[in-house]
């Protein structure tokens, strides 16, 4: 009983902490604001106020923002069985250039390591080659590719095994230049990894390209299975990024299927 009472208030600390700190702070204060709308009479400013607030609020939340991620997450599953497949493609998506690593300098930001660990998994059981597809997209950002490859050789992933594609600054240069690889080496199926929220846009991109991928997805940011727990409503700035996560993926999915 004492254990459970001593969760409940951590929880509940927790919970409240969320409204003191960004961005629940920011709804309170627009409440607020709305509220003194309100006293002043000007009650459509204050409706305004007050639904945009809730908007965004919601957004923020974890309950909304991990059934928004889930959706982009559920459009591919990884194969049951270990695919028939020629080559492994992994995608980059971010790095730092001068940060201190076990050897060298330089390291893969999350996702796209978690990327390449799920690839280099991939590559033992396989024994195929692995195309490590990025390049440096800002002046003070890292080579994706170069350091990926440092990280395989360290990984026990010989150097024949590793075809670099470090020019491509955004995931349509991710398949065209991929691409080139594929077809200037014969390979005719190619297993795609990527984080799962990206996938769907990335199978597109190869699509338009004449590129059959069989979709390799990773990178989870949400379980399967969605349970309800009030802290879930607690506004957090993670939430919201998945929201803009989720939003984002679908308009560059647009772009990319009708506009491009």
């Amino acid at each position: 009983f004492i254990r459970k009472e001593r969760n409940f208030m951590i929880e509940f600390l927790k919970f409240g902490a969320s409204w003191v700190l960004p961005p629940g702070i920011f709804f309170v204060l627009f409440l607020f604001i709305a509220y003194c709308c309100k006293k002043r009479k000007q009650t459509r400013l204050a409706i305004a106020i007050t639904f945009v607030t809730f908007i965004f609020y919601l957004a923020s939340t974890s309950y909304v923002a991990s059934m928004l991620i889930g959706r982009l997450e559920d459009v591919y599953d990884p194969p049951k069985h270990l695919p028939n497949a020629d080559v492994i493609i992994v995608l980059g998506g971010g790095a730092t250039g001068d940060t201190p690593d076990v050897t060298g300098t330089g390291t893969l930001c999350s996702i796209p390591a978690n990327r390449l660990l799920t690839a280099v998994r991939l590559q033992k059981k396989l024994g195929i080659p692995i195309i490590v597809s990025g390049g440096q997209i800002y002046e003070d950002s890292g080579r994706e590719a170069d350091i990926a490859r440092r990280i395989l050789k360290e990984l026990g992933v010989s150097e024949d095994m590793i075809l670099l594609e470090n020019r491509s600054l955004n995931t349509t240069q991710n398949a065209e230049y991929s691409t080139n690889i594929l077809k200037s080496r014969k390979y005719k199926q190619p297993l795609l990894v990527t984080s799962a929220f990206h996938m769907e846009r990335a199978v597109v991109n190869f699509n338009k390209l004449g590129v059959d991928v069989i979709p390799y997805p990773c990178d989870y940011m949400v379980n399967k299975e969605k349970v309800f727990h009030y802290n879930r409503l607690a506004p957090s700035s993670q939430a919201l990024e998945f929201t803009a996560i989720y939003l984002q993926e679908n308009l560059r999915t647009f772009v990319t299927k009708y506009i491009e």
